[in-house]
């Protein structure tokens, strides 16, 4: 008689080996931590945890700020009571360390530079730091090639989105121009091509902007009566008949998505945008070039607090995006007023 053979039981793989568990801390934020984001400031705290378990800490809510929940980007006041959980760090999990190339990209990427501030023109398709589906970004990449520095992002961009990115060098002048940012000091402008002929003219959008809850990693904006206060003033500089409006953007806020939200609320959204953009205009760019959403930073301007030194940055429009423009030129129709010309580049000449 055969005997069956005995199936051997399917080995679970081993978890990753585990670091020590931190312990609950409670921390009062000093006047010069003030003013930064909360993300930012847990990513200090925990250096060896990775970004994505940081940001899933504020999303279960086991950071918790005067004994409340809060989302990444609030920024945390003098007095604020920060509640920092217990942390394992899985051996497998340490973060690595940007690669050369990555770099080299960068700093080849900085159009200005004092004692002060750093002007990166951030290429496209680098985000401005990891997480997302990216283990590194322009922060990390920048602080691995010059790791004697405290540096600091003043502000954010899409990871499509190109153009003039501000990162602070010492920890006065982030709190400075986070302030600025607050009061409205600091003048961002951009670069959109959006899809038809806008007709609007000079067009000052104003309405507030909710963040839905991340879904797979994904934030989506919308317009809603309770979000926050979001200003837009968008004016056209180039029509292309029909098929799309190169248009200057001016933003006296700075929301999550701020642009390419109240583009599509206008009716006219960004080409190139899959996320609140047109499927049909983007697959017509796309037969032109056009391989991204076609937003840039063009320039940021404002004056140094104390002091009140103007300063001013620009960055050229990329050549991809000058190429798209080429492409679909025969279809362009002048401007009933005289049009500006095209951005081009220039260097940033005031220091503080």
């Amino acid at each position: 008689m055969q005997m069956k053979a005995e199936t051997e039981p399917t080995r679970q793989p081993a978890p990753p080996p585990k670091g020590p568990k931190s312990a609950v801390e409670l921390r009062t934020i000093t006047e010069q931590e003030a003013g930064q984001r909360i993300d930012n400031f847990l990513m200090r705290h925990f250096s060896r945890v990775p970004r994505s378990r940081v940001y899933r800490l504020l999303r279960k809510g086991e950071v918790r700020v005067n004994r409340k929940r809060v989302d990444a980007e609030y920024r945390i006041a003098a007095g604020d009571e920060v509640r920092l959980p217990p942390v394992h760090i899985d051996r497998t999990e340490e973060p690595g360390r940007p690669s050369t190339r990555l770099q080299e990209l960068i700093e080849r990427s900085i159009i200005f530079q004092d004692k002060h501030l750093l002007v990166i023109d951030k290429p496209p398709a680098v985000a401005v730091h990891g997480g997302s589906g990216m283990s590194f970004g322009v922060i990390e990449a920048i602080r691995a090639s010059r790791p004697r520095e405290t540096l600091e992002l003043v502000h954010r961009l899409d990871r499509d989105t190109s153009g003039c990115l501000l990162i602070a060098r010492d920890r006065s002048t982030l709190t400075a121009l986070h302030a600025l940012i607050r009061n409205g000091g600091m003048h961002k402008t951009y670069m959109a091509l959006v899809a038809g002929s806008w007709q609007l003219g000079t067009k000052r959008i104003d309405a507030p902007l909710a963040t839905d809850n991340r879904q797979h990693g994904e934030r989506h904006v919308r317009v809603a009566t309770a979000g926050k206060d979001s200003v837009s003033i968008f004016k056209p500089i180039q029509f292309f008949g029909s098929l799309a409006t190169l248009m200057e953007v001016d933003i006296p806020t700075g929301r999550t998505h701020q642009i390419r939200v109240h583009a599509s609320f206008a009716g006219h959204p960004l080409l190139g945008d899959d996320k609140y953009g047109d499927r049909e205009r983007n697959a017509e760019l796309k037969g032109h070039g056009l391989k991204r959403t076609f937003l840039h930073a063009q320039s940021v301007a404002f004056e140094w607090p104390g002091s009140g030194v103007p300063f001013h940055a620009s960055a050229p429009l990329p050549g991809e995006l000058t190429a798209v423009l080429d492409a679909i030129t025969p279809m362009k129709r002048t401007a009933k007023r005289a049009a500006p010309k095209r951005p081009g580049a220039k260097r940033p000449a005031a220091r503080r």
